[in-house]
């Protein structure tokens, strides 16, 4: 494993909450940031049909602590891959399993998260080398789905629901066998402040501690 696929397997064991930051500006985003690391997150994710996306994932890289990986969303070619890699992203997110993408991005060193909504999809995008699976979208794969996945894609390959996601679903998830999950417009909205994202961010925080026994680190 590379340093990346080292820090996102730590990460993982110990919180495996996703910011997804879609809208966010490059003016806001390292206040926001900061409030998401002291809640304890350790992986944020701006999409890149968000505002100038480029320059808040290098704002946050470049305000964050090490520990902290930082990557984009909505990612769909390989020319973007490149983009986000200039930018000092760590971890690529797509919607959709591009096996062409994920090979772009585990060249460049980083982690690459694939969509996927069935087994077929799943293995494809481990066949390409990719190193988490994004559940997407949750909606229409529950935990029992999640459940019957890993029988046939075990631990430590991360199963990270995204779609929908509130601290309620938590518990079920993991139950089912979920590593993490993607977070959406249950935890920022574009407009949302710092304040009110660390508000959302410490519910989020206590339903994965309350689920996996593991309290985030916080700051």
């Amino acid at each position: 494993m590379n340093p990346i696929d080292k820090a996102l397997f730590h990460i993982l064991q110990r919180c495996g909450l996703i910011a997804i930051l879609r809208g966010v500006q490059p003016h806001e985003v390292v206040a926001i940031g900061h409030a998401l690391y002291d809640a304890g997150f350790r992986i944020i994710e701006v999409p890149l049909n968000s505002p100038e996306p480029l320059a808040s994932i290098r704002a946050l890289r470049d305000a964050l602590p090490a520990d902290c990986l930082v990557g984009a969303g909505t990612v769909l070619s390989i020319d973007a891959v490149a983009d986000v890699a200039a930018a000092g992203g760590q971890i690529i997110v797509m919607p959709h399993s591009d096996p062409d993408v994920i090979r772009a991005a585990r060249a460049a060193g980083m982690a690459c998260a694939p969509g996927v909504a069935t087994l077929t999809e799943a293995y494809a995008a481990l066949a390409a080398g990719a190193n988490m699976l994004k559940l997407f979208p949750a909606e229409a794969l529950p935990p029992h789905v999640l459940k019957a996945w890993r029988a046939v894609i075990t631990p430590p390959m991360a199963l990270v629901p995204v779609g929908g996601i509130v601290p309620e679903s938590i518990a079920p998830y993991a139950a089912a066998g979920a590593s993490g999950f993607g977070l959406g417009s249950a935890l920022y909205r574009p407009g949302d402040q710092a304040p009110e994202v660390a508000h959302k961010a410490a519910a989020f925080a206590r339903a994965w501690q309350a689920s996996f026994g593991t309290a985030p680190a916080t700051a």
